[in-house]
């Protein structure tokens, strides 16, 4: 979340200026509902929709959109495939 919360700083002051932009935060279902084994991962997620949603109120009425989408699925690996 950190690391998300610097990028978007950094792009924002760039983007604010200029009055328009596009923030894009990708996340995971996580980010709206926990499981069992996953509270790092749900808690992690969670913080960076909620950091979206923040700078969207703040930021779109200076010009900048910022979107959370939701990408579940997994990445075709040689674990992947063995496992599932």
């Amino acid at each position: 979340c950190l690391a998300g919360f610097i990028s978007r700083r950094e792009a924002a002051r760039v983007m604010v200026p200029r009055g328009k932009g596009t923030i894009i935060f990708t996340g995971a279902t996580a980010s709206v509902r926990g499981a069992s084994g996953f509270c790092a991962f749900a808690g992690a997620k969670h913080a960076l929709r909620a950091l979206a949603q923040s700078m969207a109120r703040e930021l779109g009425p200076r010009g900048v959109h910022i979107c959370h989408v939701v990408i579940d699925g997994a990445v075709d690996t040689p674990w992947i495939r063995e496992n599932f």
